[in-house]
């Protein structure tokens, strides 16, 4: 990491803003009496309310993204070009089993709900890793997968969109919307 980081100063132009692919090592006392105070329930959901079970979510995570985005001067989080609440009743109606056009007519529909998941991913991840505790990137990855309404979100926008008209939402979709491994785990619980 010391190599990595000592590195960066041979780079001819700078500033250099890089993140290092690995998490810090945790410091076991740094975590002691702290609690994640963001519950998420799963409670009875009604598939078409998916999309206000994530809006309500997204609410939820506000504090902790914004703890991320003081905390590192900046966040990953808009590569959509659209605020959070667009990218959730886009994919609301989606899930509605809607054809919406894309708000942005120059980018194919399937490119913008890529960009708007990808927004969404990031908002929770960086949320999470916000929160005291320092959790690894694949205990957040599982987090994400396993508890919030963005991963019920995602795999059943991929059930619903592998019929949609549109190739771009289709391809989208099939091929980088959920993770294989999310997928198999999905479908041995069924």
């Amino acid at each position: 990491m010391l190599l990595h980081l000592l590195s960066l100063f041979e780079r001819p132009e700078g500033p250099v803003l890089e993140d290092y692919p690995e998490d810090a090592p945790a410091d076991p006392g740094d975590a002691e009496g702290y609690a994640c105070p963001v519950n998420f329930e799963r409670a009875s959901l009604a598939a078409d309310d998916l999309a206000g079970v994530l809006a309500a979510e997204i609410a939820q995570l506000a504090v902790w993204h914004e703890e991320a985005r003081r905390r590192r001067g900046r966040s990953s989080v808009g590569i959509a070009g659209m605020p959070m609440e667009d990218s959730v009743r886009l994919i609301g109606s989606l899930l509605a089993g809607e054809t919406p056009a894309s708000p942005q007519p120059e980018v194919a529909l399937g490119t913008l709900l890529k960009r708007c998941c990808d927004d969404i991913k990031t908002y929770y991840f960086e949320a999470a890793a916000a929160q005291p505790g320092q959790l690894s990137a694949r205990a957040i990855d599982q987090w994400f997968w396993r508890e919030t309404a963005a991963a019920r979100a995602f795999l059943r926008l991929r059930e619903v969109g592998l019929s949609h008209p549109d190739p771009s939402v289709r391809l989208f979709v099939e091929r980088s919307l959920v993770p294989r491994a999310v997928l198999m785990l999905a479908r041995s619980r069924e």
